[in-house]
């Protein structure tokens, strides 16, 4: 006798497969977890991005114009050195003459690091700075009192470094150009020190004598 093999009517159907939930970006993801995608943990700009290219850009073109300013400067102190009658004056401009060239180089450096020539692009902001500080030692007399508006015209020169330098520094960062960064947070601290000495030289004997002399 023929044995018929018989089906399980009650054998149970595969389940269907559940689709696989689409992946999340790395965007989602982030704004997920309350973090931005951009810029990084690590505090870069991703270097595709339309952002790091202008920043990058705005960086160079920065540098570019304070590389002029600090190479005009080291024309223009001489003629505040000549202008001054404090010994002190003279002697704190000197130094700080001979700092400003080791910050051409230092920029030069900068430029190296990020692999672009070193060129000077005109800086309006010290060209105009640089022009208020000849007619201050124009229209005032030899003496204390054309020391005080030396000390004026060079500590606005020194804010606008003081500036420029922080907000380079920080650029550097953000684009991981951290030994660029270093360089540059070194001439900012050279630019607060020589604020700082100006401040000194003024409150301790030119500010006095001036408002003596115009009694």
């Amino acid at each position: 006798m023929k044995t018929k093999t018989s089906s399980n009517s009650t054998a149970t159907k595969s389940a269907p497969q559940k689709k696989a939930a689409p992946k999340k970006s790395a965007a989602q993801s982030a704004a997920q977890n309350g973090k931005s995608s951009s810029p990084s943990a690590d505090g870069k700009i991703k270097a595709s991005s339309d952002a790091a290219k202008g920043l990058n850009s705005l960086f160079e073109d920065s540098l570019k114009d304070i590389y002029w300013a600090e190479k005009a400067l080291t024309k223009a102190i001489p003629k505040m050195i000549k202008n001054a009658t404090s010994d002190e004056l003279r002697s704190a401009l000197t130094d700080h003459l001979e700092v400003t060239k080791n910050q051409v180089t230092r920029l030069e450096q900068v430029f190296q690091l990020i692999e672009k020539p070193a060129r000077a692009k005109k800086c309006d902001a010290m060209e105009g700075l640089l022009k208020e500080s000849e007619g201050i030692m124009e229209e005032t007399e030899l003496g204390v009192v054309r020391d005080a508006g030396i000390i004026l015209a060079g500590q606005k020169v020194e804010h606008y470094e003081i500036a420029t330098y922080g907000t380079l520094c920080a650029f550097a960062k953000i684009l991981g150009e951290e030994e660029a960064a270093g360089l540059l947070q070194q001439t900012l601290e050279e630019e607060k020190e020589a604020d700082a000495t100006l401040s000194q030289v003024a409150e301790t004997s030119i500010n006095i004598a001036a408002a003596e002399t115009e009694d």
